[in-house]
């Protein structure tokens, strides 16, 4: 028993060893755009949503999705926000199968959702909070400004 242990043990430091690797050099090569495309799409969804969001009167989207208390509403702003930015996600997911197709002759899914999640979903949701405070400090200023 004790040798299936260790052997699994290496197996496994291998697989990580392996990935690690394989997604370290995705920085490179074919494709290397999308690294900076990706989320430069991604804050420009944000940025018109956050400006959404301040105009309806809505508080920054990331941190309401953490601290609210209701499921329900949870599930809804996640739901809406995952319509933003959807489509992006998919994109990333091809020009990521597309990036496996050409350099590993292989697809690894793992590997494509977890480049396609980090390269455009932390992006989206910071800049989506930032664009909103922004925004509304703005049209606050302006609707002083008007009213003086």
């Amino acid at each position: 028993m004790a040798e299936f242990v260790e052997a699994a043990k290496h197996v496994i430091g291998d697989q990580l060893s392996r990935e690690w690797g394989m997604l370290i050099g995705r920085e490179h090569g074919p494709l290397a755009f999308r690294i900076v495309i990706q989320p430069i799409v991604a804050a420009c969804l944000a940025i018109r949503s956050g400006v959404k969001d301040s105009r309806a009167g809505r508080p920054a989207y990331g941190w309401t999705v953490v601290t609210t208390t209701d499921p329900v509403h949870r599930r809804e702003l996640i739901r809406k926000g995952w319509r933003d930015v959807g489509r992006l996600f998919a994109a990333a997911v091809v020009i990521d199968l597309v990036y496996e197709i050409i350099v590993f002759r292989w697809i690894y899914p793992g590997q494509v959702l977890i480049v396609a999640a980090t390269l455009a979903l932390p992006t989206y949701f910071l800049i989506r909070g930032l664009a909103n405070r922004l925004a509304r400090r703005w049209l606050n200023s302006e609707q002083r400004r008007l009213d003086a």
